[in-house]
């Protein structure tokens, strides 16, 4: 389970546990700039997940790839209309043939993230609890 907690009753910083993984989010200035913001965390799990689906494909298929960095960039200018377009940029290193390299980005755009950002229906419930974890009726 993931948790969010707000760290200070006069902040607006909250700290994300994932396991025995702490990150901090905040929102973006000038309200905040203690992390980064949701939106900047929902776009590096696309960067993180092409990176590490690139390298297990390389790893399992014996290519010699020895550097990896995935760039996102994002344009939200059209989100209210239903609109969020991520651009991912990504240079590897190694001793790479061009069809390795072609592999590889081939790879990156069927990692999971970017399968589940692309083709899959995600239903979220927003449940209020209380203290105890119990779902309270409204």
């Amino acid at each position: 389970m993931i948790v969010v907690e707000r760290i200070a009753p006069d902040g607006s910083a909250h700290r994300i546990s994932i396991g025995a993984h702490d990150l901090v989010t905040d929102m973006t200035p000038p309200d905040g700039d203690a992390g980064p913001d949701p939106h900047d965390l929902y776009d590096a799990a696309i960067g993180a997940c092409k990176a590490l689906t690139m390298l297990w494909y390389a790893q399992r298929n014996a290519i010699p790839l020895d550097d990896i960095h995935v760039g996102v960039s994002r344009d939200a200018s059209r989100e209210r209309e239903g609109l969020y377009r991520l651009t991912t940029r990504i240079a590897i290193g190694g001793d790479l043939t061009d069809a390795q390299r072609e592999k590889l980005r081939d790879v990156a755009a069927k990692c999971p993230v970017h399968r589940l950002m692309t083709q899959v229906t995600t239903e979220i419930d927003t449940l209020l609890v209380d203290a105890t974890g119990e779902h309270r009726e409204s």
